[in-house]
């Protein structure tokens, strides 16, 4: 399995790792993971940038729709997605655990 590094990003300030995304491409669909922003650091555009780096990088790759996941009880990641202007998109998320929590 190829691992397509520009897609993982990293923010840094003063040595300190303040923000992070994993993007991916299948070919077919962009897909961005995980993004996180330190609490300290939030509200700043650091979330937005990381963003707009992976929308860019997915682009370039000739990515034409990004899908994300988030928690339905999220509003906070919900409205940030949506300033951004992301959207609902009518469709079914499922999953399957292949390892249980205890």
């Amino acid at each position: 399995m190829k691992i397509d590094t520009e897609l993982f990003l990293v923010g840094v300030i003063e040595g300190k790792i303040v923000a992070s995304a994993m993007g991916g491409y299948d070919g077919h669909r962009g897909w961005v993971n995980y993004l996180a922003v330190d609490p300290g650091f939030r509200r700043q555009g650091l979330g937005a940038a990381v963003m707009v780096e992976i929308e860019s990088s997915l682009r370039k790759r000739g990515c034409a729709k990004i899908n994300l996941q988030i928690r339905s009880s999220n509003e906070a990641a919900t409205g940030f997605y949506k300033a951004l202007g992301y959207s609902l998109d009518d469709v079914i998320s499922m999953g399957k655990r292949l390892e249980h929590d205890n």
